[in-house]
């Protein structure tokens, strides 16, 4: 009997014994450390694997990410010929949605502001902006990126997306490619990051870029957190180039004591809360996954190493 191996979260592993058992008989389900008999072992669902993968599961057939993400993982550690496949399931996808609409609704209607004024007890109202006069840009358009421009254009915000490569988007204005990127962080008073965090992507969010988007526009950061280069947020946001940021991935995680996001009045940090998977529609989702493989059929989610996602 095949083994499929769980090395993550113990309590959402548990969720994902009971959906096989039901689902999926005839795999033997293991939660790490139990792994059984290593040459029996097929499939792996890790966030980080075990080291020498090829000589301590020599039969392994795929990998999967327990998380969103593939950026944990050592690709030149990894086979050569190993399919992996990054977990794309709803649970994932509406908390992103949630949590960004939440955020850009937030800067669209000054609460930031209106916080601070509390403090201040200050009683101040400010003006109100129509949200087809506010212009929203996603950078990154896989389906998370697609999912929010999905919800957010329809509570009449003028969106856009960016990407590396063309994609297209109903009802939406995309751009791609560097040609493309100066036009897109013009036309940006709220720029959104769900970018995967590659060679190109690291250090992505800089001086060079915040300089390209109007005065005074505002950061959702929910990308990773090597993307953002701090000292040139806090220096932006010190300018006024920026006014807000939500930060919720940093580097490191967590943040140590001190730092200055801690206290910024001008910074709302959450602790990479924004997106998790739920652990009965993901192991869904890698059932389905399971089903697809041993059909021949593509899996979804299965990585391009040549792109890194």
């Amino acid at each position: 009997m095949d083994i499929f191996l769980y090395k993550s979260d113990p309590v959402r592993g548990r969720h994902w014994a009971e959906a096989f058992r039901q689902r999926a008989p005839r795999i033997d389900f293991r939660i790490w450390p139990d792994i059984g008999d290593p040459a029996r072992v097929r499939f792996l669902a890790a966030w980080e694997p075990p080291a020498d993968l090829a000589t301590t599961f020599p039969h392994l057939q795929v990998l999967f990410s327990s998380g969103a993400g593939v950026d944990q993982f050592d690709f030149e550690a990894l086979p050569a010929d190993l399919p992996v496949v990054r977990m794309i399931e709803p649970g994932i996808v509406s908390g992103m949605v949630e949590y960004v609409t939440h955020a850009v609704l937030g800067l669209h209607r000054d609460m930031p502001q209106y916080r601070r004024q509390q403090r201040e007890g200050v009683w101040k109202p400010l003006p109100v902006r129509r949200a087809a006069e506010r212009r929203i840009g996603v950078l990154g358009l896989g389906s998370l990126g697609q999912a929010v421009l999905a919800q957010l254009a329809p509570l009449g915000f003028d969106c856009a997306g960016w990407s590396r490569s063309r994609r297209t988007v109903d009802g939406v204005a995309t751009c791609a490619g560097a040609g493309e990127l100066h036009a897109f962080l013009a036309r940006t008073d709220v720029l959104i990051c769900l970018l995967p965090l590659t060679g190109e992507t690291r250090g992505f969010l800089g001086a060079a870029l915040f300089d390209q988007l109007p005065r005074g526009a505002a950061l959702v950061h929910v990308g990773r957190g090597p993307q953002l280069v701090e000292r040139d947020l806090l220096a932006a946001l010190e300018s006024g180039q920026l006014t807000e940021a939500v930060i919720d991935v940093t580097d490191p995680e967590p943040l140590p004591a001190g730092h200055a996001f801690w206290a910024h009045p001008r910074i709302q940090l959450t602790p990479h809360i924004a997106s998790m998977t739920q652990p009965h529609s993901a192991a869904e989702a890698v059932l389905e996954n399971l089903r697809r493989f041993q059909a021949g059929e593509p899996m979804v989610g299965l990585v391009d190493r040549s792109k890194g996602y």
